[in-house]
C-alpha cells in the first residue's frame, strides 16, 4: 500500500472506526488514541495490510486490542492515570440518544457489547463478526440475541428508547 493509498484509507476509515471502538469501550478520547495507534501500526505493517481481506477490520481489531491492553495495565497499577490529558477538551457534539446507547452498552458483558457493535454499528454480517472475534457463528447469534434483549431493557428503563434503533438481525 503506497502512501497516497494509505492516506485515502485513513481518511475514509478513521472516523467510522473511532466511533465503533468508542461504542465498544465507552471512552471517546481513549478510542481516538487507540485508533490512531492502530493506524500507526497499520502503516508500519502495510505489507500485511495489503494481504488482509478487510483492512478496516484489521485496524478496528488492533485498536480494540490496544484499548483492552491499556485497560489491563491501568487495572494492574502498572501505569498511573495521565492527569495531563483533560477530558474537557473539544469533542464533537453527541446527541442524548447516542450517550444513552453508549452508557447502556457499557453495562453489557464485553462479548455481547463487541458483537452488537460489530454487527449493528460496523454493519458486519454475522459470519464476518464470528471470524473477526474468533468464535462460531452460533455464539455470535446468541450474544446478539442476549445483548439486544438486555440493551432494550436498559434503554427502556433509562431513556424510554426501547430498541435503540438496533433492529436488523
Amino acid at each position: 500500500m503506497e502512501a497516497k493509498e494509505f492516506d485515502e484509507f485513513y481518511s475514509a476509515s478513521f472516523r467510522r472506526v473511532t466511533g465503533q471502538v468508542y461504542a465498544m469501550i465507552g471512552d471517546f478520547d481513549e478510542a481516538t488514541e487507540c485508533v490512531q495507534e492502530a493506524f500507526a501500526r497499520a502503516w508500519a505493517h502495510r505489507r500485511k495490510l495489503d494481504n488482509a481481506e478487510y483492512p478496516e477490520a484489521w485496524v478496528r481489531t488492533t485498536a480494540y486490542r490496544i484499548a483492552v491492553s491499556r485497560w489491563r495495565r491501568r487495572k494492574r497499577g502498572e501505569r498511573s492515570p495521565d492527569r495531563a490529558v483533560s477530558s474537557s477538551g473539544i469533542t464533537a457534539a453527541v446527541d442524548e440518544s447516542h450517550v444513552a446507547l453508549v452508557a447502556a452498552l457499557k453495562q453489557l458483558p464485553e462479548a455481547q457489547r463487541q458483537a452488537l457493535v460489530l454487527h449493528h454499528i460496523a454493519d458486519l454480517p454475522v459470519q464476518q463478526v464470528a471470524a473477526e472475534v474468533g468464535v462460531p457463528e452460533g455464539t455470535i447469534k446468541a450474544r446478539l440475541s442476549r445483548g439486544r434483549a438486555a440493551l432494550a431493557t436498559l434503554l427502556a428503563d433509562e431513556t424510554g428508547l426501547a430498541g435503540g434503533g438496533m433492529t436488523h438481525a
